[in-house]
Formats: C-alpha cells, sequence, structure tokens
C-alpha cells in the first residue's frame, strides 16, 4: 500500500525545516450519507436515551465510534447483542434483508442508517431477480456493503465479481440473462476495467440505469488526481478497513505518487517530509473534517507550510432522515 517511501525516522531526528508547500484536496471527508447515519445515531440518543445500540460500526472511523460512544451508543456486530425492547441502529453500509425481519419480529425499535445511495443498489438487485436476471456484483469480498446488497435476494441469484480474473472464470450459457451492480465505494478506473470486460464476454448483460459508485467516492477520487501528480507524497486520514479511503490511497500511487494512509496525526513520522517540497491531503468519506484540521497542526509543527485548497467540484447533498426521526 505504501510504496517509495522512506524509512521512519530514529528517534531523536531532526525535522525538515524547509517551506513546505501543502494542497488539500476538495471535496474530502463526510459525505451526506454519513452525516446523515451520525445525525440519525446522535438524534436516537436524545429520543431514547443510552443506551442506543448501533449494529456494527456506524461509519469506519474510530474517531467517530468513539465519539457516539462517549455520548452513549452500544456497538454490537449481530442482533442477539442487542437485548429486548432496546433501540437498535442499522450502519450506513446497510445490512442483508433477514436483519430488520428479525428486528421486527424480535419487536425491536429499530433505525435504518443505510446511506440512500446503498439503498438504492438493493432496489435495483431486487428488480433484476424479479426480471429473471443473475446478477454480477462488482465489490469487495466480506465488505458490509457487499453482504448486505448480496443479502438483499436469494441465494444463488447473484455472483461476486471482484477482479479482471474473476471475469474470466465466469462461465454462463450465451442466453443467460445477465445484470451488473456494483458497490459504491469502489475505485471508478478498475470498476470500469472490469465492466469493460463483462460486457466484452457477456454482450447481453444489462447495465444498471445509473452509475453505482456515489458521487461521493467519484469526486474524491477525482480530487486526488488533480493533486497527486504535483505532488511527492500524499496522506489520506481514514481507516484501514474503509473501502473508499484505500481506493483514495490506489488513486495517487496509479499516478506514481506515493501515498499513506493514516488515522491521526500521531501516526505521522517527520521523516517522511524528507526531500517533499509539496504535501497533498485528503480524507475518506467516514473521516471528520476535525481530523484534517488536526493533521494539518502536526504538518505546521514540523514544517513551514504553505496551505492551498484546490476544488474540483462542490457538493450540496443531503438526505432525509427516518420518519421516526422527524419531529
Amino acid at each position: 500500500m505504501n510504496a517509495s517511501l522512506p524509512e521512519p525516522a530514529s528517534e531523536g531526528t531532526s525535522p525538515n525545516l524547509l517551506p513546505l508547500r501543502l494542497l488539500i484536496a476538495a471535496p474530502r471527508g463526510f459525505c451526506a450519507g454519513v452525516d446523515r447515519a451520525i445525525e440519525i445515531v446522535e438524534r436516537a440518543l436524545q429520543r431514547y436515551g443510552a443506551p442506543v445500540y448501533v449494529r456494527h460500526e456506524i461509519v469506519h472511523n474510530r474517531f467517530v465510534v468513539d465519539g457516539l460512544k462517549a455520548k452513549g451508543a452500544t456497538f454490537v456486530e449481530e442482533l442477539d447483542q442487542v437485548p429486548d425492547g432496546a433501540p437498535v441502529v442499522f450502519s450506513a453500509h446497510g445490512v442483508p434483508k433477514v436483519v430488520p425481519q428479525v428486528a421486527s419480529e424480535r419487536g425491536l425499535d429499530w433505525l435504518d442508517a443505510t446511506c440512500p445511495l446503498v439503498s438504492k443498489v438493493h432496489r435495483q438487485a431486487e428488480r433484476q431477480v424479479e426480471a429473471g436476471r443473475h446478477i454480477l456484483f462488482i465489490g469487495h469480498k466480506g465488505h458490509p456493503e457487499v453482504i448486505g446488497t448480496m443479502g438483499q435476494v436469494p441465494a444463488g441469484t447473484i455472483t461476486l465479481v471482484e477482479t479482471l480474473d474473476d471475469v474470466a472464470r465466469l462461465s454462463f450459457p450465451e442466453d443467460q440473462a445477465l445484470s451488473f451492480l456494483t458497490q459504491t465505494t469502489l475505485s471508478v478506473d478498475d470498476t470500469a476495467e472490469i465492466v469493460a470486460a463483462l460486457q466484452a464476454k457477456f454482450p447481453q448483460i444489462v447495465a444498471p440505469k445509473a452509475e453505482d459508485i456515489c458521487y461521493a467516492t467519484s469526486n474524491r477520487q477525482a480530487a486526488v488526481k488533480a493533486i497527486a501528480e504535483q505532488c511527492q507524497l500524499l496522506l489520506v486520514i481514514g481507516a484501514p478497513n474503509s473501502s473508499n479511503s484505500l481506493r483514495l490511497v490506489e488513486v495517487a500511487q496509479r499516478l506514481g505518487t506515493p501515498s499513506r494512509l493514516i488515522q491521526r496525526a500521531s501516526e505521522i513520522d517527520p521523516a517522511w517530509l524528507d526531500g517533499v517540497e509539496t504535501l497533498g491531503l485528503t480524507a475518506g468519506a467516514s473521516a471528520p473534517e476535525v481530523l484534517v484540521r488536526e493533521v494539518v497542526d502536526k504538518i505546521a509543527s514540523l514544517r513551514a507550510v504553505t496551505e492551498e485548497t484546490v476544488t474540483t467540484a462542490e457538493e450540496k447533498m443531503v438526505f432525509k432522515l427516518p420518519r421516526q426521526l422527524v419531529d
């Protein structure tokens, strides 16, 4: 993941004091789906009082999760860890269809924080199966969003595709009705290659009506592309289990720019900045702006910094809250 970077500094190494140009990508950080998910947990705490249970990390960011824990949220992996009668929130990544069914059967007061753009993919999956098409789902095995989407339709009606090699191994009759859908947080370029391979191999395959990769993922990757080639190093603030954050690291590296994924400013080694005249900085869709400023402050303590924001798109998307939380 981290290419062509200096070895960590030995203790006592003096920071490089040459001026540093810091390019900060925009858009970066929280997207509308993450904003909505966090607000759902906060409003649920206000309405029900603590504890409010959350199935899986509400978003993939430890700082956010710890902040909600401090307010009274309790995070669990499965519904059987939620006591009878307690409120429970489903994470922004979405859940298999059986999860809300079980919650309702148990009489749990549940709230769905699934990002509406993920829910859109869920509905598309149901429609494709209703139309008699087998779904080829492009995504990363084990990611909660993939588990949730594949759990919307009966077993045997959807096949996960991760790589071009997976496409090569697929075997369907020429008259097999097929469609494809994708995880919302994939690499735009990787996904385009896989889609092209699927369409070449299966000319009858039906594409989604609109791009499944979400606007925030696409915008953050485009913003990285706009600054990466000017930088000797790019830092991405995000969690190691955050798909969209990992893709930002990969985007920079494919352009030949060394890149590191960090969660907090404390992870920065001053030696990383040796020989760096222009540093890039961005944040995944689950990383709050407070962590961006924390990183900027850390860098400014090591070097004299000239800060520039490079904006490639304006985001004004807002998603509605569940009706249970709207007064």
